[in-house]
């Protein structure tokens, strides 16, 4: 498929003008195919690993949340690249892009806006806050009281602001990618359980490999990277992308299966605080979006499992009795997958539609163009 060449040099893609569409109804000829989606996200994934040194797998969950429509909280201690992180992906998308510093004196005015009055036209103006962008980084979340984080419910739940009684739309595509501090650390406060589960994944950074470390001297060293980092995808190119993910087809054992693992979570006895019906929402979303990352129109249940512990793990609150056996959420979802039935794949496929890839294991209709 050719591709004519958009304002900053790369493709764009088919059926696309380089500008926002407004008011425009996506139909199955916008929606990019998966070859599309895969070369875009190729490109924002080689941009994002040139600053962030040997963490595909974190790069990769990232870029699943983005398409997924989610929202990204990056959890370790400092100095490990969280923020650049951030930054990294933020700045890789031709959008608008906004930074918080969440501080203990941060209002929630500061992030949702104010109306103020105009002594001219003796009428209150609206101020859009630091929420009003496309790609938000929330720096050090946990900084600000719960009071402050409450403020960001409404914008990452419906995509809304509501002020004085008047709602006014968020900019799509629309993601908050916030860092947090351990809660051991001093000077945090811990997120509420509803911030938190608006959250579709929860990623940590880790330490690098040493290789990756010494890689991390040479680039570093001189100059930031972040500081050449250009755009290497429209905001309209990552609406078309999100179609596409909404189309991947889920059958309905893999449905089942999702749902089965999100039950578990409700009567674990190690757990006092079950995973809601929205986690189950975000898992499914985000295995729809892992399989079209992975060349896909159908989702399989390894889909589901390789991302149930980032989705699922920081909506969990273990009992008293299980953080005195120092058993983690984490520890608790891994023993949830290995005791859930996974759904077998029906014997009689050998074929998917002669594109060359191997057989879709649930497909139960047939195969839709994206």
């Amino acid at each position: 498929m050719r591709r004519r060449p958009g304002k900053m040099g790369y493709p764009v893609l088919p059926g696309s003008t380089g500008k926002a569409e407004e008011g425009r109804v996506t139909t199955y000829d916008d929606r990019a195919s998966l070859t599309d989606l895969t070369a875009v996200v190729e490109r924002v994934r080689e941009s994002v690993e040139g600053v962030i040194e040997g963490k595909p797998e974190v790069v990769r969950l990232s870029l699943t949340v983005l398409l997924a429509e989610g929202h990204l909280l990056i959890e370790d201690v400092p100095g490990v690249g969280k923020t650049m992180l951030a930054k990294a992906l933020a700045r890789s998308i031709d959008c608008s892009v906004r930074r918080i510093q969440f501080t203990p004196d941060l209002l929630p005015s500061d992030i949702t806006g104010v109306s103020i009055w105009d002594q001219q036209r003796r009428d209150f103006e609206f101020k859009p806050g630091a929420i009003f962008a496309q790609v938000v980084i929330g720096d050090e979340i946990n900084r600000a009281s719960p009071k402050t984080q409450s403020a960001l419910l409404e914008s990452m739940e419906e995509r809304q602001v509501t002020i004085d009684g008047k709602t006014y739309e968020l900019p799509s595509p629309f993601m908050v990618v916030a860092t947090q501090n351990p809660v051991e650390m001093e000077g945090t406060y811990p997120l509420p359980e509803a911030q938190r589960d608006r959250f579709m994944a929860r990623v940590s950074v880790g330490y690098p490999s040493a290789e990756a470390e010494l890689q991390m001297l040479d680039v570093h060293g001189g100059v930031s990277p972040l500081e050449d980092l250009q755009p290497v995808a429209h905001a309209h190119e990552i609406l078309k992308l999100v179609e596409a993910v909404r189309g991947v087809h889920v059958a309905e054992p893999i449905r089942r299966y999702a749902v089965d693992l999100v039950g578990a979570t409700r009567t674990h006895p190690e757990l006092r605080l079950g995973a809601s019906p929205r986690a189950t929402l975000h898992l499914l979303r985000a295995a729809k979006a892992s399989a079209a990352l992975s060349g896909r129109e159908y989702a399989l249940p390894d889909d589901v499992q390789g991302l149930a512990v980032a989705v699922l793990a920081h909506r969990l609150l273990p009992t008293a009795q299980a953080q005195l056996n120092r058993r983690t959420a984490e520890q608790v979802v891994e023993e949830i997958l290995q005791r859930t039935p996974v759904p077998a794949a029906p014997p009689q496929q050998s074929g998917f539609g002669g594109l060359g890839r191997p057989a879709p294991a649930y497909p139960q209709q047939p195969p839709r163009r994206l």
